[in-house]
């Protein structure tokens, strides 16, 4: 069975980093792209940016210059490195991997999610 399995995340002050990680375990595939989702309660999930196969990314604008997606195909893992965090970050991040070259914006695409890890960002 795939799983995602997500680390990293917790509290920190504005203006500072966190960095997740998000590990594919079990029968792995490829080529997959990454997508990176945040969700605040009694709002929808938001994309917050993608990864292509070949490493093409794609962010959301209020992220764009702070926040940037890799991955290491070696070792299946793809990595959220954020930095001048703002306390509208705030959120519950999940990533989210399907199968083919191309990211999609849409949460609806992906085939497999983590469970989450809560990012706090104190003013």
């Amino acid at each position: 069975q795939v799983q995602l399995v997500q680390s990293g995340g917790g509290l920190v002050q504005a203006g500072g980093s966190l960095k997740l990680s998000c590990v594919l375990s079990g029968p792995t595939f490829s080529p997959y792209a990454v997508g990176w989702f945040r969700q605040n309660p009694g709002k929808d999930r938001e994309f917050v940016g993608g990864l292509s196969w070949n490493n093409d990314t794609y962010y959301q604008e209020s992220v764009k210059g702070r926040f940037t997606i890799s991955r290491d195909n070696t070792k299946n893992a793809a990595y959220l490195q954020m930095d001048s965090l703002k306390p509208e970050d705030t959120a519950l991040y999940y990533c989210a991997a399907r199968a083919g070259v191309y990211y999609s914006l849409y949460s609806s695409m992906y085939n497999f999610w983590g469970r989450g890890t809560q990012i706090t960002v104190s003013s």
